[in-house]
């Protein structure tokens, strides 16, 4: 029996070892949205702080007992208590394939220094923030868009999700319901936040890929300023697969639009920890 405990995908809490570097923390919930696409929550040390928008390394020990880490994306609210996650499943993947045994309890590497460009710092003020996601790329726009400080920024708030399936549709009904039951965001700022879902594989009542929305108008009918990407009062955020950043930013730079950066903000940003 003692062979389970050592083939474990979860080694034991002894296994993990805090450091500069890294926490040991506790997962507190996880939620499977699919057969490929799950959120887990873990505690939040006291000292933990990040901005909207940031990503941080987490992960479990290798069978050296060093970390194996990867970068995700901090979906949660940069006020709560804890920490969210969405991560899909790679069934060959060195840190997926077993992170997807994880359950409430368990132990957790998380890294202590968040970091990233999807941040509004790096952004030159605005009217309209569009937030243009893919699959998992959805996860720091759910920290953002719960965010009353964005809300304070900009007059609308536009979520646009693309994915294979329906089922792959994270969020989706937190999103249609413009967030109810936020503990933080007014009833008006509810309003203002605009979500744009399409489903590419699969009926739906929008089957088209971004671009084919940007170019014919339908991203913007809910929206209340102009029916086209304004350069000069839109901020823009991509995040998604390699091919869907490049393909955007390449067509925002031909719309006129100027990336931006912590330090140098611009009129879109992209997170370039992930494009390579």
């Amino acid at each position: 029996m003692t062979d389970t405990a050592v083939t474990s995908p979860i080694p034991p809490r002894d296994a993990f070892n805090e450091s500069g570097a890294v926490s040991v923390e506790t997962i507190t919930h996880v939620h499977q949205w699919n057969d490929d696409l799950f959120t887990l929550k873990m505690t939040r040390p006291a000292s933990f702080r990040f901005r909207s928008g940031e990503f941080v390394m987490i992960g479990l020990p290798k069978e050296d007992g060093k970390p194996l880490l990867r970068a995700y994306s901090v979906a949660s609210p940069s006020y709560d208590e804890e920490l969210e996650f969405l991560s899909i499943i790679v069934q060959d993947g060195p840190l997926t394939s077993r992170l997807q045994h994880i359950k409430e309890g368990d132990p957790i590497y998380l890294g202590k220094k968040p970091t990233g460009t999807l941040v509004t710092d790096a952004l030159l003020p605005g009217k309209r923030l569009f937030m243009l996601s893919t699959g998992t790329g959805l996860a720091p726009f759910m920290s953002l868009v719960r965010d009353p400080a964005v809300y304070e920024m900009y007059d609308e708030v536009i979520v646009v999700h693309s994915v294979r399936r329906v089922k792959d549709l994270a969020y989706r009904d937190l999103l249609e319901s413009k967030l109810e039951g936020d503990p933080l965001l007014e009833d008006d700022q509810r309003e203002r936040m605009i979500y744009v879902p399409t489903v590419t594989r699969e009926d739906f009542h929008t089957t088209d890929r971004i671009q084919v929305l940007i170019d014919d108008g339908r991203l913007f009918k809910d929206s209340k300023g102009p029916q086209k990407f304004d350069p000069e009062n839109d901020r823009v955020m991509l995040c998604g697969s390699m091919a869907m950043i490049k393909d955007h930013a390449a067509d925002l730079e031909a719309r006129g639009f100027e990336e931006g950066a912590n330090n140098k903000p611009g009129q879109f940003v992209i997170e370039r920890a992930f494009v390579g």
